[in-house]
């Protein structure tokens, strides 16, 4: 089965933006339909956040910026939250239906910017441009191969010593949908969030090994300098964050 591109990426983004764009971000079967309560959406942003300060403060890292990316931002639940510990929060995300949504409701005067990244780097950024890379609940909707791409990108657009927390779930679990995840192929599972779950557009899953992670931050000039489960956001999947640091 050929792999899914960043096209299709952008298109069903687009299309979950445009119809139900907090449950897109933050999925939740009582929220479906445009349930979730602004404030109680950006309350689970800033819980995110200030668990990601405590831990790099314990790891004895910046927990001030001056500069931040929000990778796959959406509709800015964590750029909101990044904007009390940083000069500048920069969003990106593939979907400009989520940009809009994120404009609306930003409430940062002005600290978050939210831009349009629909290609495969991050090439309108130079190297060392943010001293913190913050991304959860995004890589894991993208091919392999884009997922790749954008580790390396993370720690390109790094500053040196600059500190990346990514998220990403790292292997499918024994229940009945990790199963699924694991062993049917994207288009058939793609076909059920549509005609039998009624999605308005199919999230992909997409597991990366711990290893594979390792290798390919140790490729491109960084260190992991600590890992831990993450979330429990499902309980069909593994899944990883990760404190990332370019080397100086």
């Amino acid at each position: 089965m050929p792999e899914v591109g960043l096209d299709e990426v952008r298109r069903d983004w687009t299309k979950l933006g445009a119809e139900d764009p907090l449950w897109a971000v933050l999925v939740a079967p009582d929220k479906r339909g445009g349930h979730w309560a602004v404030d109680e959406f950006l309350a689970t942003g800033r819980a995110d956040v200030d668990e990601m300060i405590g831990w790099l403060t314990g790891l004895g890292l910046p927990v001030r910026w001056e500069r931040a990316l929000d990778f796959g931002c959406g509709v800015g639940r964590l750029s909101q939250a990044l904007a009390g510990h940083a000069d500048e929060v920069v969003g990106v995300d593939i979907a400009s239906s989520m940009l809009d949504t994120a404009r609306r409701l930003d409430r940062s005067d002005g600290v978050c910017r939210y831009v349009l990244n629909d290609s495969p780097d991050l090439g309108q950024f130079p190297d060392g441009h943010f001293d913190l890379v913050y991304t959860a609940l995004v890589l894991q909707h993208l091919p392999r191969p884009a997922i790749d791409r954008y580790l390396a990108e993370f720690l390109r657009v790094l500053r040196p010593g600059g500190t990346a927390v990514v998220q990403v779930p790292t292997r499918p679990l024994w229940t009945v949908r990790g199963v699924i995840w694991r062993f049917a192929p994207y288009r058939l599972i793609a076909w059920g969030q549509r005609r039998v779950l009624g999605y308005p557009a199919p999230m992909r899953m997409t597991g990366v090994p711990d290893r594979a992670v390792a290798a390919l931050v140790t490729a491109h000039g960084g260190e992991i300098v600590d890992r831990r489960d993450d979330l429990p956001y499902t309980p069909d999947w593994q899944c990883t964050r990760y404190v990332l640091r370019r080397k100086p």
